[in-house]
C-alpha cells in the first residue's frame, strides 16, 4: 500500500525520481493512517490515539471541532474519549474476526483438496532461479512421496533414490 501511494507521487518522466520517495513518504504514511481500514472499519490513528486527527487545514480554516474546543472541558472530553476508545477497539476486534471468517470462507471455496499417497509422483517448485530465463519451467522433478508426515506435508525422494531432508507442504 505504501508503494501504491508513492508511485504516482514520485513518477516523473522528465526528472530523475530515485530520491524523491524520501520527501513523499511522510505524506503517504499520513494518508494511510487517516484511511479507514477495511477489516476493522476504523481509522488506525483513531484506534491508536482515541481521537480523530486534526489536520493542518482544519486549523487554518477554523473547522467546527477546532472552534468548539475549550481548555475548561478538555479533561472531561478526554475521559469520554477513553471510554469510547475501549468500545471502539472491541467493535474493531469483532469486525476483524468477521472479516477474517469471510476471507477464510472465500479462500476455502477456491481451494481444491488433494490427498496424495506414498508412491505418488509430484513436481516441486524450483528452489533456485539461477541460470533460468523466463521460458524455463518453474517446476523440478518428478519426485516420489516416501512418507506422509501429516495431511498436506510429505517427505520426497528424487529419481536417484535420495530422500530429501526437508518436508514439503502442498
Amino acid at each position: 500500500m505504501v508503494l501504491q501511494g508513492l508511485k504516482p507521487r514520485i513518477f516523473d518522466q522528465l526528472n530523475k525520481f530515485a530520491s524523491r520517495w524520501v520527501q513523499e513518504l511522510p505524506a503517504v504514511l499520513w494518508s494511510l493512517r487517516r484511511t479507514p481500514n477495511r477489516s476493522t472499519g476504523f481509522i488506525p490513528f483513531f484506534l491508536t490515539y482515541g481521537v480523530e486527527a486534526v489536520l493542518p487545514s482544519d486549523l487554518d480554516h477554523g473547522a467546527p471541532r477546532v472552534k468548539a474546543f475549550g481548555p475548561d472541558r478538555a479533561a472531561e472530553a478526554q475521559q469520554d474519549v477513553v471510554d469510547l476508545l475501549d468500545e471502539a477497539r472491541e467493535m474493531a476486534l469483532v469486525r476483524l474476526a468477521s472479516y477474517q471468517q469471510t476471507l477464510h470462507r472465500y479462500h476455502g471455496r477456491k481451494i481444491r483438496g488433494r490427498t496424495l499417497k506414498v508412491g505418488d509422483l509430484v513436481l516441486r517448485r524450483a528452489q533456485s532461479t539461477k541460470d533460468q530465463h523466463k521460458l524455463t519451467s518453474p517446476w523440478e522433478g518428478p519426485y516420489m512421496i516416501t512418507e506422509v508426515v501429516r495431511p498436506g506435508i510429505y517427505l520426497l525422494k528424487d529419481s536417484n533414490g535420495t530422500i530429501l531432508t526437508n518436508t514439503w507442504k502442498i
